[in-house]
């Protein structure tokens, strides 16, 4: 099957440690036999773009970042059968789908997540992407590098969604919103009656709120300092709320919970509150850690008060999810009412995504999604 790239088009490169997205003519070199094209509605900006883009994680440069993306399939390889051109797509993380972790179910853990998400090319050393001039541009970032009007993806990290729902809303089901539901879902397993605390407020830590409340804990709590957060979270479904900075937030979760919660998750990647998530849980109560810190950053613990009560921690990544699975659930979830994640999100266009990521990092929005194809409105099929 022959297919004819787009000449050039505009993407989003980042050129300097924490310096500005540059909006510029990019052109895709190749497509492999299990690849696809995708031509991409919108993108969400998480954290971990601006983790790439500070290079706290040693992301190479100049490269384009982006791994929220939604769109529409325009082309597939020769070796794709799972997917056809129409068909409307979230991309995610990549996965190398030889691993145990991969084998057993948990993809989010692959041994070489690394290699396939952060290292900005494919394993062989080349790239799908080129500046108008010729030279290199790194790439491959989550397998898909989604801030562009064009995407090339593996078909393992391209999520086929049903095409009656808003497609320019639903690229943030592929990372952030994913981390907290999956998490609350996959890796706590949260039961119905149960108790659960979201240390940290933003899109992470409220999409947890909202995968609580849909499976049915009646005890919900979230914990932060801005109150336009806290309020927010009464809507979707926290039954209290404790300003960290007005309270002490583990008397007030003991009084709460009668003794201490069940479940737990931070997404702040603080380590003094991730020691006080720690010693707010009841006995045999599970904690998850899915913040992003620096590395080196520690925690300190009570191992008496963590062995003798039999308390766990664990860590996570993007939910602990397998996509294929989380990701269609959440969009028929959202459709039915029951997972209002268009609460958190505020567009912007492709030309303020520096915006967009200024008003991430001050806290004014909680869920930036930048629009590619201004001109598209996919929301019906």
């Amino acid at each position: 099957m022959t297919y004819q790239l787009p000449d050039s088009y505009m993407a989003a490169v980042i050129r300097q440690q924490a310096g500005q997205f540059q909006i510029e003519q990019v052109k895709s070199t190749s497509i492999r036999d299990d690849e696809v094209l995708v031509r991409v509605v919108a993108t969400g900006m998480c954290h971990t773009d601006m983790v790439a883009r500070d290079q706290v994680f040693p992301v190479p440069h100049p490269i384009v970042l982006g791994h929220e993306g939604s769109g529409v399939i325009e082309y597939v390889g020769d070796a794709v059968t799972n997917i056809e051109p129409g068909d409307h797509v979230v991309m995610t993380f990549l996965n190398c789908n030889k691993c145990t972790a991969c084998y057993e179910g948990h993809p989010a853990y692959c041994e070489n997540f690394n290699q396939y998400n952060f290292s900005g090319q494919r394993n062989d050393g080349s790239h799908a992407l080129i500046a108008d001039d010729d030279t290199e541009l790194n790439d491959r970032f989550f397998g898909q590098s989604s801030f562009g009007e064009y995407a090339v993806a593996n078909a393992r990290n391209v999520i086929k969604v049903r095409k009656d729902a808003p497609l320019e809303l639903l690229g943030p089901l592929g990372c952030g919103i994913q981390t907290g539901a999956g998490t609350v879902m996959n890796a706590l397993k949260v039961t119905p009656g149960s108790s659960f605390v979201a240390w940290g407020g933003g899109a992470v830590g409220l999409s947890a709120i909202m995968a609580a409340a849909a499976i049915g804990a009646t005890t919900i709590i979230s914990i932060d300092i801005v109150p336009s957060r806290l309020e927010l979270a009464l809507k979707l479904g926290a039954t209290h709320i404790i300003n960290s900075q007005e309270e002490d937030t583990i008397d007030r979760i003991q009084e709460i919970t009668g003794g201490g919660a069940q479940f737990a998750m931070d997404s702040t990647g603080i380590g003094k509150l991730v020691s006080d998530m720690m010693v707010s849980l009841c006995p045999r109560g599970i904690g998850a850690l899915v913040g992003a810190s620096k590395p080196g950053t520690t925690a300190a613990l009570d191992l008496t008060d963590i062995m003798q009560n039999c308390k766990k921690l664990i860590g996570v990544v993007e939910g602990d999810s397998v996509p294929s699975i989380l990701i269609p659930v959440l969009v028929d979830l959202y459709m039915a009412g029951k997972f209002p994640f268009d609460q958190l999100v505020t567009f912007y266009e492709l030309k303020d995504i520096n915006q967009a990521a200024e008003d991430s990092e001050k806290g004014i929005t909680l869920k930036p999604i930048v629009r590619m194809q201004s001109d598209d409105i996919f929301t019906t099929s």
